[in-house]
């Protein structure tokens, strides 16, 4: 999984430890043939897009400990299903990506431009977490 690569052509970067995101829960948006939601855009999640995931079935805020999940607040980082993401979008609600930790497999489902129109830098950190 290391060779994969992020939708600017280099190496897919970490996209968040606390809490530990990924389809496989290394913290990249590392994806395989096995993650057929295509978990692979690395976004910071807001108020906003936690609110349209949970109106449309994905409640992404309340922690479900059966499964070590926390719960996500407005600031997390999480890989997201690339179509969930272009869902957000098309709503209004899209939320910021990190364009260096989304795999370029997202590209088969969002648009480099929508990406880049959404992307922000994430102030020289490489991972996202919590404090």
């Amino acid at each position: 999984m290391n060779d994969q690569k992020n939708v600017l052509g280099g190496a897919l970067e970490p996209c968040g430890r606390d809490p530990l995101t990924g389809f496989y829960r290394t913290g990249s948006c590392h994806t395989g043939e096995d993650d057929l939601g295509s978990h692979t855009v690395c976004a910071v999640v807001t108020e906003g897009f936690l609110a349209f995931s949970s109106s449309v079935g994905n409640d992404l805020s309340t922690p479900n400990p059966g499964w070590g999940f926390p719960g996500l607040r407005a600031g997390d980082r999480w890989c997201l299903c690339a179509a969930r993401w272009q869902e957000a979008l098309e709503a209004g609600e899209a939320p910021p990506v990190v364009l260096a930790a989304t795999h370029e497999r997202a590209l088969e489902v969002v648009s480099f431009i929508d990406l880049l129109e959404h992307a922000v830098d994430p102030a020289g950190s490489t991972e996202g977490g919590r404090s």
